[in-house]
């Protein structure tokens, strides 16, 4: 029984690295084939914006293995605790990164002839819609991934054995998911709408 603890924690740890590798290989072929002004725009708030999208783009993966992982702990399915500590940590730490880039591209947003101005002169509904309530959407992910992360990491294996702990976890997972579907969702349709 110990011998596979250890060997899931071996193979968690192993994911992960494949992973990191991966993602490096793939930011390598996109720096070696993609001309940059084709790839960040010709905006000054390029790099803001995509490194935005990139955390962003990161978090939807680790959100979505949240959700997964939330519903296998919920129905008592999960088999690696470390995988799920993890899983979370990352999850959390991607929702702050996320957030803090968010809100250093929303200082051009809010500029004078940004787009915040231009969708108040011509069709407010969609910063109060599309903005302001995906704004705060958003925010709702960085203390819900917090606190999954948190109740895994502090009752460590209780969590696989008490009913509540493991509820609790899944649908913070889930409303992670959820906020975060969200807040994706609408920041994609503004970009689409008129960029910063």
């Amino acid at each position: 029984m110990i011998e596979q603890a250890r060997s899931d924690e071996e193979s968690a740890r192993y994911l992960w690295l494949v992973v990191v590798i991966l993602g490096l290989i793939g930011l390598v072929i996109v720096l070696i084939t993609a001309p940059a002004e084709k790839l960040l725009g010709d905006s000054a708030t390029a790099i803001r914006g995509a490194l935005h999208g990139t955390a962003a783009g990161l978090f939807i993966v680790t959100a979505t293995i949240g959700l997964f992982q939330g519903y296998r702990l919920f129905v008592g399915q999960a088999r690696n605790l470390t995988e799920l500590q993890l899983g979370s940590v990352a999850n959390a730490t991607l929702a702050l990164f996320t957030i803090l880039l968010g809100n250093w591209i929303y200082i051009p947003y809010r500029a004078t002839g940004g787009p915040r101005s231009h969708f108040l002169e011509h069709a407010s509904a969609i910063h109060k819609i599309f903005f302001e309530f995906k704004e705060f959407a958003a925010l709702f992910t960085l203390p819900l991934a917090v606190a999954a992360s948190f109740i895994l990491v502090y009752y460590g294996s209780a969590v696989v054995r008490r009913r509540d702990l493991r509820t609790l976890v899944a649908i913070l997972l889930t409303l992670t998911f959820f906020y975060f579907l969200v807040a994706f969702g609408l920041g994609a349709a503004i970009t689409k709408l008129k960029a910063v």
